[in-house]
């Protein structure tokens, strides 16, 4: 499996994710969307975006390693968010992303939502080719 991540000279070179990527190899993975739950299914961090973040991308490594797969083999990534506030998340989801991810930016987008189940801030799902 490869990743070539591509920032085109005409568009914008951005911090944390990659404008187009191209994966070549034989596997694909599709993660479900991992929201901040422990092992019963129990939300953590009520009201808490960035404990909620932290353990959203923990799970998701976690489903990735069941998987087979790596951070560094993830392609794109959506991470819903509920009532974005680009300054005010950023950072926190900069860092949440980083844990998992290290260097590796994914494509990624970030779609704003009203609302999710009551207490959960955030949702993250992948694609990976292994």
């Amino acid at each position: 499996m490869s990743l070539e991540l591509i920032n085109p000279n005409d568009l914008p070179v951005p911090e944390m994710y990659t404008q187009v990527v191209v994966a070549t190899g034989s596997r694909m993975v599709f993660v479900s969307g991992q929201q901040p739950e422990d092992m019963d299914g129990k939300l953590v961090g009520h009201g808490d975006f960035a404990a909620q973040a932290r353990l959203a991308f923990g799970n998701l490594g976690r489903a990735l390693s069941a998987a087979g797969a790596r951070p560094e083999q993830v392609c794109k990534i959506t991470i819903y968010i509920v009532d974005y506030k680009r300054d005010d998340h950023l950072p926190i989801l900069e860092e949440a992303q980083i844990s998992l991810f290290g260097d590796h930016k994914p494509a990624n987008v970030i779609v704003g939502v009203a609302i999710m189940s009551p207490g959960y801030l955030i949702e993250v799902d992948a694609m990976a080719v292994i």
